[in-house]
C-alpha cells in the first residue's frame, strides 16, 4: 500500500526537524566546550608560563581520552603543569615519585588482613594512588620494568586486578608521565610496546627569553598565582564524548593514512628513507591517535572540523615514540623528525613556514 503524499511530507518534515534539532543541540555543546576550554587554557597559562604548546598538546591528549608522556630536563614546570591541570579541570590529581624500589602494590594497592571487634578476620582492599582521575607518574623510567608494566596495564584496561578481584579506576582516568632525558644512570628505558600506550610524547623545552623573564617576575615575588577550576570532571567527560562526534573530512583522513603508512618500512607505500633508516614504524594506534587529537585541537582552537594543518602540527608528538631508527641510521645522524617531515610532504600536510 502506498502512503498518502501528505503523510510522506509530514514524515519528511519531522525527520528534517529532528535532524535540525540534533544539529542545533550539537552546536550548543560545541560552543559551550569552546568557551569552557578557552577559559581553562587561560587559567593554566596564568601559572604555567611560556609552555603554550605543551599545554595545548596535553589538553588535546586529555580531551581525546588518552595519556601523555612529558619529556624534558628538570625544572621546566612539568610537575607544576600536572598539578595545575588537576585544579583547572576539576579532577582528583595525585602524584607518584617513581624510584627503583617502588613495587606494583605501592601504585595499585593491596589487600590487608584486618581483625574485627568480634575477633573475626577478613581481607580489605586498600586502594593505591592510581585510583585518581589524573595521575602524575614522575620520572617513570626510574621504576623497574615490573612496576612500569603494572601502571601501563592499568592505563590500557582502566582497571586493576588484586587477588582475583577487579577494581575499576575512576572516570575520567588519565596518566601524565614524565621522563628526564638527560640522566640515564639507574633508569630503565620504557619498552616500545609500552610507549605505544601514550597518545603523545611531548617535548618540554626551555622557555624563550621573554617567557623566562615573565617566570622570574611571577615566581620570585611576594604573591603567588593560585589556579581556579574552569570546568568540572563531568563537563570534561562530556567534552571527550563531543570530540568523537566532530566530523573529519576525507582529505584529512587520507592524509593521516598516507602519513602513517609512509613511515612503515615494510609497507608498499613506505618512503625510501623509511625503508633505509626506520627499524619499525607506527601501527594503527598512531592513526587512531591522530584521528582523535586533530578533532580535539580543532575544538580547542574554536573550529568545527580539523584540517591538514592540524595533522602537520600533531604528527611528531603522535608518531615519534612509535618509531625507531636502525643502528646504521643513528650512526649517519638521521633523525626521525626528518623522516616524519618527508612523510607529511607526501601526505600533503606540510607544516607552516618557520614552524
Amino acid at each position: 500500500m502506498t502512503a498518502p503524499a501528505d503523510s510522506l511530507a509530514a514524515d519528511s518534515g519531522s525527520g528534517s526537524s529532528a535532524r535540525f534539532a540534533e544539529e542545533d543541540a550539537l552546536l550548543r555543546i560545541v560552543e559551550e566546550a569552546q568557551g569552557a576550554l578557552a577559559q581553562a587554557r587561560a587559567e593554566i597559562g596564568r601559572r604555567v608560563i611560556g609552555q603554550e604548546r605543551v599545554v595545548d598538546l596535553t589538553l588535546a591528549a586529555i580531551l581525546s581520552g588518552g595519556h601523555a608522556l612529558l619529556v624534558g630536563a628538570p625544572g621546566l614546570a612539568k610537575t607544576l603543569l600536572v598539578e595545575t591541570f588537576g585544579v583547572v579541570l576539576g579532577v582528583d590529581a595525585r602524584r607518584i615519585q617513581f624510584t627503583p624500589d617502588l613495587m606494583p602494590s605501592d601504585i595499585l594497592g593491596a589487600e590487608v588482613l584486618e581483625q574485627g571487634a568480634d575477633g573475626s578476620r577478613a581481607f580489605r582492599f586498600v586502594k593505591g594512588p592510581i585510583f585518581a582521575q589524573l595521575l602524575m607518574a614522575d620520572e617513570i623510567n626510574r621504576a623497574s620494568p615490573r612496576t612500569q608494566s603494572a601502571l601501563l596495564q592499568a592505563m590500557q584496561e582502566k582497571h586493576v586486578t588484586i587477588a582475583g578481584e577487579r577494581h575499576d579506576l575512576p572516570a575520567p582516568f588519565h596518566v601524565l608521565a614524565t621522563r628526564n632525558p638527560i640522566e640515564q644512570e639507574g633508569a630503565y628505558p620504557l619498552p616500545e610496546a609500552q610507549l605505544d600506550r601514550f597518545l603523545f610524547e611531548i617535548d618540554v623545552d626551555y622557555p624563550d627569553r621573554d617567557a623566562e623573564r615573565a617566570i622570574l617576575l611571577a615566581t620570585t615575588g611576594a604573591e603567588s598565582v593560585t589556579p581556579h577550576a574552569a570546568i568540572t570532571a563531568e563537563q570534561l567527560q562530556r567534552f571527550q564524548g563531543l570530540v568523537r562526534r566532530i566530523p573529519v573530512g576525507e582529505k584529512v583522513t587520507e592524509a593521516i593514512l598516507t602519513l602513517v603508512r609512509c613511515c612503515r618500512p615494510g609497507d608498499p607505500q613506505a618512503l625510501e628513507s623509511a625503508r633505509r633508516h626506520v627499524a619499525w614504524g607506527p601501527g594503527p594506534r598512531a592513526a587512531q591517535a591522530l584521528m582523535l587529537t586533530v578533532r580535539a585541537k580543532a575544538l580547542l582552537e574554536g573550529r568545527f572540523a580539523p584540517d591538514l594543518q592540524d595533522v602537520a602540527d600533531l604528527a611528531i608528538p603522535a608518531l615519534h615514540h612509535r618509531m625507531a631508527l636502525s643502528f646504521a641510521a643513528r650512526a649517519e645522524g638521521v633523525s626521525l623528525d626528518g623522516v616524519i617531515a618527508e612523510a607529511l610532504a607526501k601526505a600533503g600536510a606540510l607544516p607552516k613556514a618557520g614552524a
